[in-house]
């Protein structure tokens, strides 16, 4: 789960991390009140949305004055923004902050996530701040220092030492960067979170460290034990698919693919959209309807996928074990008789009541291509998206 860039902050100020003065605002108004609240001369107007590069997308916006807050706030609230993030379709801006200016005199970019080979949480750090770090990856990857954190031993003093070395900071910088990390690493491992960046880290003029932006994203099997991170979801951030698909205790992810795939089991999921690949198309989403999924859960995995426009085809992966074929076939007769049939739909069932299931699918009178393994499933459902296109 991701949350607002002002929310992020929030969290961090209550590990005692420094972060500007600001206020989330939801009307022009409001943004006017806000800005007259802080100190000033300079203010931020930010987009808050769920996604990097809104500067570049035209979302962040310095204002000198109350009037062009004004200004600003009119003009990015409501705004449709794109970003590398967000995709073509962009992003409808719902919220904004506004926030203190900043004498910034050097920008860096820290960053903590799970190191999953050592099974340790890692920090990358680098002296170039306000960057795509990608791009920075790319182009100058000696420009970014990365080491990970025992959690046997947690942070130690000299982790705090590395990352104000990784800064090139001295003297009191260079004490305000290892606080700043025992701090962070406090603030990651306490909530659970599965990544933390700040970008960009800023020195100002007078010497101080402040956490200029923050992005962050939690474990979502841990939320439970965190009911006030849970209580900062954002659900108009979030895909409609996926939502309605957390109802049904469906495992989905919206891809950009062409071919939608209802699968029960994570392995087969993952390898039914391999194939897919190998077959030179691309899968929408990955969908695991689960061991011991219900017709009522298969039919409301079918709607989901169906509700995507991308979709050109779908194919049913089923591996009867707890899940029995006949319930899958029928959970999609039931849920292609409420939604109608558009697109090609190939279906593979293997396993528990595979006989029943087949025949079920076959006395439906519906238009469903059956299939014999996973790779000739694949090679059939390929076929007949192309040919309908």
């Amino acid at each position: 789960m991701n949350i607002h860039e002002y929310q992020a902050k929030a969290v961090l100020s209550g590990f005692g991390a420094p972060v500007p003065q600001g206020y989330p605002v939801f009307s022009v108004d409001e943004a006017v009140e806000a800005a007259k609240k802080l100190p000033g001369p300079v203010y931020v107007v930010k987009a808050q949305i769920h996604a990097g590069g809104r500067g570049k997308g035209g979302g962040v916006k310095i204002a000198k004055s109350i009037d062009e807050v004004r200004a600003h706030a009119e003009a990015i609230l409501g705004m449709t923004l794109i970003t590398h993030q967000t995709g073509p379709a962009g992003k409808e801006v719902r919220r904004l902050y506004i926030e203190d200016g900043a004498d910034i005199a050097s920008e860096f970019y820290l960053s903590m996530l799970v190191d999953r080979e050592k099974s340790q949480v890692a920090f990358v750090v680098s002296t170039e701040g306000g960057m795509d770090i990608e791009q920075v990856a790319a182009d100058t990857p000696e420009k970014i220092i990365t080491f990970s954190v025992d959690p046997a031993t947690g942070l130690m003093p000299h982790h705090g030492r590395a990352v104000a070395r990784a800064l090139n900071l001295s003297g009191g910088a260079a004490k305000q960067a290892g606080k700043l990390a025992a701090i962070l690493y406090k603030a990651f491992t306490n909530k659970d979170m599965s990544l933390l960046e700040i970008n960009p880290l800023v020195l100002t003029g007078a010497g101080d460290l402040v956490c200029l932006d923050a992005k962050m994203g939690f474990d979502g099997n841990a939320l439970y034990r965190h009911p006030d991170i849970l209580e900062l979801r954002d659900e108009s951030e979030e895909d409609p698919k996926e939502l309605e698909a957390a109802k049904y205790d469906l495992s989905y992810i919206a891809l950009d693919g062409e071919i939608g795939c209802m699968v029960n089991g994570a392995g087969l999921a993952m390898s039914t959209m391999d194939i897919i690949k190998l077959y030179g198309s691309e899968p929408a989403n990955f969908l695991d309807v689960g061991g011991g999924a219900t017709a009522e859960k298969v039919t409301a995995a079918f709607k989901i996928i169906t509700s995507d426009p991308q979709v050109k085809g779908i194919l049913v992966n089923i591996f009867g074990g707890i899940m029995r074929c006949d319930v899958i076939a029928e959970g999609v007769i039931t849920a292609v008789q409420d939604v109608g049939l558009k697109v090609p739909l190939v279906v593979r069932l293997e396993g528990t009541n595979v006989k029943r299931g087949k025949e079920i699918i076959a006395n439906s009178g519906l238009n469903v291509i059956s299939a014999d393994d996973l790779d000739d499933a694949a090679k059939k459902i390929v076929a007949a998206v192309e040919e309908a296109a």
